[in-house]
């Protein structure tokens, strides 16, 4: 079986800060979203995917640092690797909230100098309340992912996998199903959220 679905950037006009209401920001740029079929809005089974960035910004999660460095160190629960390139050391290691990553999540880019951003405390929580905010406010029924860029073992580049989310499939477990020649899947669970991340990242561009 195969399916299409649209990914639709959707251009937030606001450099976020501290205190900022990402509910009402969020849901008024997505009240005049306008569609290839020329539709504007969100329909019921929308997925609104916004970047870890954003939310943690809003959330207050902007510290001052003189050195990046020691907030790695801060927020790291375990190094996991460190890697020696020319261009200084790379940590990957272990987070609060569970995941593995490189420089614990925390990001000197887009934020003022001398700052870096943190991850969100709880990215399913999160996303949580913005969607309960989207389903309050226009009776949408629509999911929410908070994404973030992370690298992948023994592979170049980066990709944007989802860290939390709500009202969504996350995951479409195989295991028991049987393929066309009648072998049965046994391993096989598909990480559907981190696709959708991959796919809107693949849209939206880093810049």
């Amino acid at each position: 079986m195969t399916s299409t679905f649209t990914v639709l950037p959707v251009p937030l006009d606001h450099l976020f800060s501290p205190g900022d209401d990402i509910n009402s920001i969020v849901i008024e740029a997505l009240s005049t979203t306008r569609w290839p079929d020329e539709s504007t809005g969100i329909s019921d089974g929308d997925i609104i995917v916004v970047t870890s960035k954003v939310v943690a910004k809003a959330e207050g999660r902007v510290v001052e640092a003189a050195s990046r460095e020691s907030v790695i160190d801060q927020q790291a629960e375990r190094i996991v690797a460190v890697k020696h390139t020319p261009r200084g050391v790379t940590k990957i290691v272990q987070t609060s909230h569970g995941l593995v990553l490189a420089a614990a999540g925390v990001d000197a880019s887009n934020t003022e100098q001398g700052t870096v951003v943190l991850l969100p405390v709880d990215s399913d929580a999160s996303a949580r309340q913005l969607r309960d905010h989207v389903i309050d406010r226009t009776g949408v029924a629509v999911g929410v992912i908070i994404t973030d860029t992370m690298g992948r073992p023994w592979r170049l580049g980066v990709t944007d996998v989802a860290i939390g989310s709500s009202g969504v499939h996350v995951l479409d477990d195989y295991t028991g199903r049987h393929d066309d020649f009648g072998n049965t899947l046994e391993m096989t669970v598909v990480a559907i959220a981190d696709e959708i991340a991959s796919a809107v990242d693949l849209a939206t561009g880093k810049l």
